[in-house]
């Protein structure tokens, strides 16, 4: 990442609460033809969230603890803060001098954009103003949010403005939180009902529908110049597993996560 800074457009996509299986099972499947074609080996690869729920995982994001591999490591860190001890830091890691990734990548001469979705990017009290406010530039409105059923649609079209109105020469960071996989998720699934709720069957099916978009966004990304993407899960969630629902707790759903990271060349499909 040390020659990749400065040099490529930078995009971090979150899954917010996707889980590992359901994300293996449809690339397998070939449910996901616009996501796969760019995983290497066409395959996720799995690995460990930072936290269990988005706050903390984000938090620990954006200080350079991207998910872990879910192998015994050392596993050397893309990106790391500048402090002394450090065992994953290598180098080839981005080593930033600020408390976060997101203004070590600005002071590196970086436009910093968040396109948020769920309530911890809402910017409507101080809770979900502290992640975006990390950012130079912010965006939220309700059709991006968890209720919203065009959600990532809506997110892509404010990405496509936002790289549209860059400056050629700028380069951008990119985040984008995906909220279609989070609670209520039903309503992507034809036939289901507000009333069965949400299952692994309505999570399975927002991601299809993320991936019928993703593509839109990819383009925009690396419209101007090379982007260097990663696509992940910030934690995964529970459907009754072992009696277990929901996240914010320790089970094996929400800890274990999808991850891929890949270049994406300018008109690459």
């Amino acid at each position: 990442m040390s020659g990749v800074v400065g040099h490529d457009d930078l995009l971090l996509v979150t899954l917010d609460t996707l889980r590992y299986d359901v994300a293996a099972e449809l690339a397998a499947a070939g449910r996901l033809p616009n996501l796969a074609r760019h995983l290497p080996g066409g395959r996720w690869e799995e690995r460990h969230a930072p936290g269990s729920f988005t706050y903390a995982s984000h938090q620990a994001m954006f200080a350079g603890f991207l998910p872990t591999p879910a192998a015994p490591g050392p596993h050397p860190r893309l990106f790391a803060a500048r402090f002394e001890g450090s065992e994953s830091t290598a180098e080839g890691t981005f080593v930033f001098d600020t408390p976060d990734l997101v203004s070590g990548l600005a002071d590196a001469g970086y436009r910093t954009v968040c396109v948020g979705g769920v309530g911890f990017f809402n910017k409507r009290g101080a809770l979900g103003s502290v992640l975006p406010g990390m950012f130079q530039e912010s965006h939220w409105e309700p059709e991006f949010g968890v209720a919203s059923p065009t959600s990532f649609e809506s997110q892509v079209a404010r990405a496509e403005r936002v790289v549209a109105e860059l400056p050629t020469g700028q380069r951008l960071f990119l985040f984008v939180n995906v909220p279609s996989l989070h609670q209520p998720n039903w309503f992507h699934l034809p036939g289901a009902t507000r009333e069965a709720g949400d299952s692994r069957q309505t999570h399975a099916a927002a991601l299809e529908y993320v991936d019928r978009h993703i593509g839109r966004l990819f383009a925009a990304a690396s419209s101007r110049r090379r982007c260097f993407t990663i696509v992940c899960s910030d934690h995964g969630t529970a459907y009754g597993d072992d009696g277990w629902t929901g996240h914010r707790l320790g089970h094996e759903s929400v800890w274990t996560v999808p991850y891929a990271h890949f270049f994406l060349d300018p008109g690459a499909p």
